[in-house]
């Protein structure tokens, strides 16, 4: 990877919903102007999603592209496509308190009553739990019409109001993020996390872009993080857009 203009300067994007629609591959049109893009500053990514999901929607060599490469909020980082470090979340909380809690949500889940139901209702991830009150197995369409039945009922903000409760002792951070899910994981292991990566003396700019920078939304910490100047976008148009304004002027 060869230096760009400004190396100084770093932006960090998150995927869903921000370099591609939700759970959708980035576009021939995106992925070029990303790579347009840092030539001209220090580009990286961070999702929530692991890294297999990660390549799905931004292809297989994705932690070669860009210096910077973050999947699980950093819990799995790459730079300049060599692994830095890989954390899991079965060896912080101890597999009793890990078989708590896929317990409690399987009994929760038996009992609320939503329009469809499928598949996959807990995703376990080495940095955190994905928990899906539909099922990650869902169609599109029905994805999309869950999006609107939870927007309007609430059914995700109130299962993590009930986590909060049963699960205090064990210092956990519930992160609602995408259209269908919401994480699990230790405090400090949201997408602040990769900044630990990042060296203060190496940038004089860290960015962030990302759509769910609402409180409870996954993108919320590092939105708001000191370290941090936040960008709030709508769509991976709206993050073209917003990028050719503050970068290519």
């Amino acid at each position: 990877m060869s230096a760009p203009e400004k190396p100084r300067t770093i932006a960090l994007f998150d995927v869903d919903g921000t370099l591609t629609i939700p759970r959708g591959e980035v576009t021939p049109e995106m992925m070029e102007f990303m790579k347009n893009l840092s030539k001209k500053i220090t580009v990286g990514i961070v999702g929530g999603s692991d890294l297999p999901k990660q390549k799905e929607q931004l292809g297989d060599d994705i932690v070669s592209i860009f210096p910077y490469n973050f999947s699980q909020n950093g819990l799995v980082a790459y730079k300049n496509g060599e692994l830095l470090e890989i954390q899991t979340i079965a060896k912080y909380l101890g597999e009793d308190n890990v078989k708590k809690i896929v317990n409690w949500v399987m009994k929760y889940l038996c009992e609320i009553d939503i329009p469809v139901k499928r598949g996959t209702f807990i995703e376990f991830r080495s940095g955190m739990m994905n928990i899906s009150p539909i099922g990650r197995n869902c169609s599109r369409e029905e994805r999309n019409d869950y999006e609107k039945f939870d927007l309007e009922n609430n059914i995700r903000k109130n299962m993590v109001e009930a986590m909060r409760k049963e699960f205090s002792d064990l210092k956990l951070t519930f992160s609602i993020g995408g259209q269908i899910s919401f994480d699990v994981f230790p405090v400090g292991w949201d997408k602040t996390y990769c900044l630990r990566f990042l060296d203060a003396g190496d940038f004089d700019e860290i960015h962030f872009f990302g759509d769910k920078t609402f409180e409870g939304g996954n993108d919320y910490e590092i939105f708001s993080s000191e370290r941090t100047v936040g960008h709030t976008v709508t769509s991976p148009e709206d993050t073209m857009e917003q990028c050719k304004k503050l970068f290519l002027s």
